[in-house]
């Protein structure tokens, strides 16, 4: 009769500590709703698309990658339901802090910038999932048209170049004749002589209105000219 009754208010126990565990964590996600879930994504979207916009318009480099913009958007969008998920539930969000404390980056970021911009869009993810649209609204606007203005206003120079040149030696004083008057800022690269010419490889910066291919073709005894687009890091 003993075992029966202490059984019997163990079950009871177990009983009522499941539902107060359900109610806890019930209590924890009654504000996530989905309509927040939804609201919150389609500001990631339109904040993402910012991003994404802004990355393209300001980006030097040879080649412009769209799939490094679409990253960026997705990246706003994903970081930004895990935030309500960690801000709704305080266990959930330990959990949460484990698991990405393993997750490592290791794809190799060339330019300083991209790094920026990945830090830009999870900022963005963290202030939408926070429901802190007006500050998030605020913060990508302030954003965009501060690198808006340091890409075309103060840091805006001649794009980078290599000229390549095939010609025979004696149009060598020619062509370092033709780039004095023509371009500024030039640096000899490399220089390769043979039996049967010779080949100069000069950085240059030039504005796209100049046809310095044309120029130099024009010079007796070049062969031919080829002009290359290069990304070059400040101080090189």
């Amino acid at each position: 009769m003993f075992i029966s009754t202490a059984l019997a208010d163990g079950i009871k126990s177990a009983v009522k500590s499941d539902s107060a565990l359900s109610e806890y964590f019930m209590s924890q996600f009654e504000n996530l709703t989905p309509w927040k879930i939804v609201i919150g994504l389609v500001m990631g979207l339109i904040v993402g698309l910012i991003i994404a916009f802004v990355y393209k318009r300001c980006y030097r480099g040879v080649l412009y990658s769209p799939t490094f913009a679409m990253t960026l958007m997705m990246l706003t969008l994903i970081t930004t339901p895990v935030v309500m998920c960690i801000k709704s539930n305080i266990s959930l969000s330990m959990g949460m802090v484990g698991a990405l404390s393993i997750v490592r980056f290791r794809t190799a970021v060339k330019d300083p910038m991209d790094t920026a911009y990945m830090f830009w869009a999870l900022t963005m993810g963290i202030l939408l999932g926070a429901e802190l649209y007006v500050h998030a609204v605020a913060v990508v606007l302030g954003i965009g048209v501060i690198l808006m203005l340091m890409t075309f206003v103060r840091f805006r120079n001649p794009d980078s170049y290599l000229l390549v040149v095939h010609y025979d030696d004696y149009a060598e004083q020619d062509i370092t004749q033709l780039l004095r008057r023509t371009v500024r800022q030039r640096k000899l690269r490399s220089k390769t002589v043979t039996r049967s010419g010779a080949e100069m490889t000069v950085e240059v910066r030039l504005d796209s209105k100049q046809d310095l291919v044309s120029a130099v073709l024009n010079i007796e005894g070049v062969h031919d000219a080829t002009l290359v687009a290069c990304q070059v890091e400040a101080g090189t």
